[in-house]
């Protein structure tokens, strides 16, 4: 059975709309909570696949994300596997550092509406072409600067990056799996730093849900092609010890 790993930085954010769909295509999926104290794991040889999802902090901001260094390590354990892995928001961040990006220093979060563009470099790729010309909802906290080597496949009206491809792995800036109870959720965490006008966004998000469920399905549809998700890596297996006692 195909299986991956979703890294969780808030009990507000999770695979949300996108579950159902690789429930759909039977995959299985085990969530890490490292924001509750709960460890990593240290290989990536027993999934398929790695998400990590939003979170309500930037990834610079160590004093809220005592796990970075451990997070970023399981990421650099997927890329040397050639194991697919996706980010979303926050992960997306991440897979940007990765790849060579520095973060642009504000820490401050935002959430927006806007048309997702493709680029020359998204020419060929089927998430950014699965997207082009869409409403998307970007939300995350703190930007990357992407290094010279990695073109962006996606950006906003403003031309900022809102999704990259790197190796094995996507940086998706905007929220594929966030529905508008999620939404409503992260408004409700306690001390959460709350992006400008989320309230207006949570009101689009309500308006716009059949085309952002649709938009969605694109999107889950594109990464499994992408990255070639319905494909079962190969794991090593598991062995038990047994004690063996004297005369056995």
């Amino acid at each position: 059975m195909k299986r991956f790993i979703a890294v969780q930085h808030s009990y507000s954010e999770f695979l949300g709309a996108i579950e159902k769909q690789l429930e759909n295509r039977g995959i299985g999926f085990t969530y890490f909570r490292p924001f509750t104290g709960q460890s990593l794991p240290v290989s990536a040889l027993q999934f398929d696949a790695l998400w990590l999802l939003g979170g309500a902090y930037a990834p610079d901001d160590r004093g809220h994300i005592s796990w970075f260094d451990e997070e970023m390590r399981l990421l650099r354990a997927f890329g040397r596997a050639r194991r697919p892995v996706v980010g979303l928001g926050f992960g997306a961040l991440l897979i940007a550092q990765a790849a060579g990006g520095e973060p642009a220093g504000d820490r401050a979060p935002y959430a927006y509406w806007t048309t997702a563009h493709a680029t020359p470099a998204g020419t060929a790729d089927p998430v950014a072409q699965a997207v082009d010309g869409r409403q998307v909802l970007v939300a995350a906290s703190g930007r990357v600067r992407l290094p010279g080597n990695v073109e962006p496949i996606v950006v906003d009206d403003a031309g900022e990056w809102i999704a990259l491809r790197h190796a094995d792995s996507y940086g998706l800036l905007f929220r594929p799996e966030l529905t508008p109870g999620m939404i409503e959720d992260t408004i409700m965490e306690e001390d959460r730093p709350q992006a400008d006008d989320i309230s207006a966004v949570l009101e689009q998000a309500r308006t716009l849900w059949p085309e952002f469920r649709e938009t969605t399905d694109r999107v889950v549809a594109a990464l499994v092609a992408g990255l070639d998700l319905m494909q079962e890596r190969h794991k090593p297996p598991v062995f038990k010890i047994r004690a063996v006692q004297d005369g056995q």
